[in-house]
């Protein structure tokens, strides 16, 4: 079974993003999503693999989970459930969960090693949300607190749990 890691960037109240999208688009966030999910398995929900712009990632194996049974999807495989998921990536060392919400409940009580970028504002309009972590259960590994992002004028961290 792979080590399952859950990426993410969660902002105040575990707002994860609204009207199917992120809440902000932080270009440090997106290239070490990039650098740690690229050569590797990504999973997720159908309605996040919709809001990828293009696609599919690219140098990364997609797996998308659905009801829908007849779902194909270009550059995908479609699985059924989060057991199916885990099935198909049995061989897998590492498998990055990158959402949406039900998927990351889902993989949550599973997962070895949460990547985290946690965005220290309010999103008054955000109306999809990450579960409540237990963070006794997670010892920090790695933290970067980034204050000065002129692009965004965000205060945020990347921290990287591993279970206890």
């Amino acid at each position: 079974m792979p080590n399952i890691a859950i990426i993410v960037a969660i902002a105040d109240h575990n707002a994860i993003g609204r009207k199917n999208d992120l809440l902000t688009y932080i270009s440090s966030d997106l290239k070490r999503f990039k650098a740690l999910t690229t050569g590797h398995t990504i999973i997720m929900g159908r309605k996040t693999f919709d809001s990828l712009p293009k696609g599919a990632l690219p140098n990364r194996r997609n797996v998308v989970i659905s009801r829908n049974t007849d779902l194909q999807i270009e550059g995908a495989e479609v699985v059924n459930s989060p057991e199916a998921a885990l099935s198909l990536c049995s061989a897998d060392e590492k498998v990055f969960v990158i959402g949406g919400a039900t998927i990351y409940d889902a993989f949550l009580p599973k997962a070895d090693i949460l990547n985290l970028t946690v965005i220290d504002y309010f999103f008054n309009d955000a109306d999809t949300f990450f579960p409540e972590i237990n963070y006794d259960d997670w010892d920090v590994v790695n933290k970067e607190v980034v204050e000065d992002d002129e692009k965004t004028n965000f205060t945020y961290s990347f921290i990287d749990l591993q279970r206890k």
